[in-house]
Order: structure tokens, then sequence, then C-alpha cells
């Protein structure tokens, strides 16, 4: 029933689950802590996976490659990379699973470098990659922005590994040259797929025309994604949001209507916490936690640091047609900034902040968690939609390109 959840993507149940299970005095076995170490990777929650990983190894089940792959796989999307590679580093035997685990694990926590390495070390070691090597391959070449070493290893799948690329292969290279700004190599490539292409892999030029600020690609992903996805709200939001940078209202009024005669809703944006194996969550202004005064007061003197340091509110993330100062107080209540000012609040100084936010990091909190790494002296680890970024005395493990 465990694993079930799991599959069905219903992780939150699957934990719940777990918890009753021992509250009738069953202790679980490899296949049991396998299922819930999956779960606790999707939902983020490292206190339950910490506490799995202990039992684990006062019962022997160290040794079990299953296990150990999912303790990389829950540790990688916890934000705890470093926890990830001790274990790795202490396998006795290693799959293709778990070479591939730790190379998408060094890829999403924008270890490029790492990742291309441990891939030659895999190589050297005898093992054959997979297609799943390749994608955590063309993962950290994307996120990087090696487009050289990215087409290179897309190349090589068929050539050297008789791999076939999937179409999630293909998604990955167009977002490599979406991001890099090579919007027409990227449209090219979509034109020239073997296979027909799916709103992952449109979706991906529509978001390099985002950052790019290529109106013109960006309808013309549009129209195919109305096609494909037309419920996928993500893709609206994004084109309206090209407009609104372009200061084209009309437009994004246009796109805002064309949603409601759809019954298309935009997915509301929240973050997350997990404070003594209690999970927060956040919506942008939220005043509802009960705590809210405080984390409002708390958010004023760190505010008042931030500025000393040059911090100016980037009020350009709000895509609004409103006043300068009702941005600026918009900005100032992102949700993962409110997480933030929790975590520093009720966690002891000097520990790791964990936040989860289900839509993509904006510039100003961006900017801003670099500045307040550094005056906090705290690590701050946020896994966003698309990744993970790790803020560290003043500065991003992104290197600011995502």
């Amino acid at each position: 029933m465990i694993a079930g959840y799991v599959q069905c993507g219903k992780p939150k149940e699957a934990t719940n689950l777990f918890l009753e299970m021992e509250k009738v005095g069953l202790k679980p076995n490899e296949v049991t802590v396998v299922a819930v170490l999956a779960a606790c990777a999707d939902l983020g929650d490292l206190y339950l996976g910490r506490r799995i990983h202990e039992y684990s190894s006062r019962s022997g089940f160290g040794k079990d490659v299953r296990v150990s792959n999912t303790l990389i796989d829950m540790y990688v999307k916890c934000g705890c990379l470093e926890d990830a590679q001790e274990v790795f580093h202490e396998m006795e035997e290693r799959t293709v699973v778990s070479w591939s685990a730790m190379i998408q694990g060094l890829a999403i926590h924008g270890k490029a470098e790492e990742a291309l390495r441990l891939f030659s070390e895999m190589i050297r070691a005898g093992v054959k990659p997979n297609w799943v090597t390749f994608l955590g391959l063309l993962h950290a070449c994307s996120h990087m922005g090696l487009i050289d070493e990215g087409r290179n290893f897309f190349a090589g799948m068929t050539r050297d590994y008789g791999i076939v690329p999937r179409i999630e292969h293909y998604g990955c290279m167009v977002d490599l040259l979406s991001r890099a700004g090579l919007l027409q190599d990227a449209h090219e490539f979509i034109k020239n797929m073997p296979i027909k292409p799916n709103g992952v892999v449109w979706g991906a030029l529509l978001g390099g025309c985002k950052v790019h600020k290529n109106i013109a690609l960006a309808e013309e992903a549009i129209r195919h994604l109305s096609e494909l996805d037309p419920l996928n709200d993500g893709y609206y939001v994004v084109l309206s949001n090209i407009y609104a940078q372009a200061e084209r209202w009309e437009d994004t009024a246009q796109v805002r209507k064309l949603m409601r005669d759809r019954g298309v809703k935009k997915t509301p944006g929240w973050s997350s916490i997990t404070v003594d194996g209690i999970c927060h969550e956040f919506v942008a202004g939220d005043e509802s936690h009960p705590q809210a005064l405080e984390i409002f007061q708390t958010w004023g003197k760190l505010l008042e640091k931030m500025k000393l340091r040059g911090y100016v509110p980037n009020t350009s993330v709000v895509l609004l047609d409103m006043e300068e100062a009702e941005k600026v107080k918009f900005v100032y209540r992102h949700s993962e900034k409110l997480a933030l000012v929790f975590g520093l609040m009720t966690t002891a100084a000097g520990t790791p902040i964990h936040i989860r936010k289900n839509l993509r990091v904006c510039e100003d909190c961006h900017e801003a968690f670099k500045l307040i790494s550094a005056i906090v002296n705290r690590e701050i680890v946020v896994r966003d939609r698309n990744r993970f970024h790790c803020f560290k005395d003043g500065s991003c493990s992104c290197r600011d390109y995502w």
C-alpha cells in the first residue's frame, strides 16, 4: 500500500500510512524502507528521511543496493548533496542506477563539472550508461550553459552506446539551447526532430523566450502548446509575463481572458519549510500563520540590514499594472521570503535552512537570499520547480544562470 501510494503520486498518504504502521508495532523491511524513502524524496521530508536512514543502518540494510540508491535520491531531492555523496562513496557495490542518481543530483545542484567528472569515472569503472545517465548529463549541461558538451553527449548516446534518444533527451537539448539564448537553433532543432515534439519540448522553448524576451517565437510555441496541453496554466502564465515585461498590457489581459474562457486556473505559488517534523506552508502575502506578525516584524529588521548592503527591490518581477509602492509591498511578501524568515526564527543559529517552492524562484528573491545568506551566516537551500539553489556567503550555486 505504501509503495502503491508513492507510484500513484500520493507521497503524503504513503508517509501517513508508514507512521500508522509504526504505531501498531510492525517493523519495516527493506521493501518498506525503499518505498518510504521515495515518498520522503517527493515530499522533501528530510526529517523522516534521516530517521529512516538511521533505522536502516541499525537494521543492517546499509548494504542493500536498492536502499542506498533510494537514499541517494532522497538526499538529493531534500537538498543534502553532501549526504547523498557520502552514501554513494560508502557503497560497496554500485549499479548504473547508483551512478546515474548521483550524476543527476550533481546536475540539479549546479555541479555540472563534477557530474561530468563522475561520468568519466563511471566509464573507467566499466559501467555502461543508460538513457537515464544521459538525461542527468544533459541536465548538467543545460543548468550551466555547457552547449558544446551537451551537443557531444547527445550525439554520443547513439554513436557510442547505441541508445536511441527519447523525448526527454530532446526536451533537454531544447532547454539547453533556449536558456543559452540560441532560440533560432532551438526552433530548428524542434522542426528537425524525428519524433513529434510534446508539450515539454515546446515549453522549454517558451521558457527561453521569456528569459531572452522573444515575443514572436513565444507566440509560435504557444500555438503548439494550446493544442498539445491546452489546460496547463504554466504556459499561459509565461506568455502573459512575456507580454507584461514588454508592457503590452492589452495582450496580457487577452491571455488572461483566454484562460478564463478555457476554464484554466493559475496554480497558486507556495513555499514550505519543515521545522521539527512539522511542515509550514506559505503563500504570497500570507497573514494566516499563527506567527505572521512576528514574521513581518523580523523581516522588517532584516530588510534594514539588507538595504545597508545595497539591496533595492526588483519590482520588475511584479508583472501587474499597479503603483510602484504596491509592487514593492508585493515583492516583500513573496512566499519564499516568509518561509525563510520563519526558518530563521525557529531554527538554531548556523544550521542550514531548506525551503521548497512549487514555482520558479523569482529574480528578486534570488538576489535577496544571496544577501541574507551572508548577513545571517547561514546556508539556504531552495528547491524550486526546476532545480536547487544553494545560497552561501552571498552567492548561489547556480551562478545566476537559471
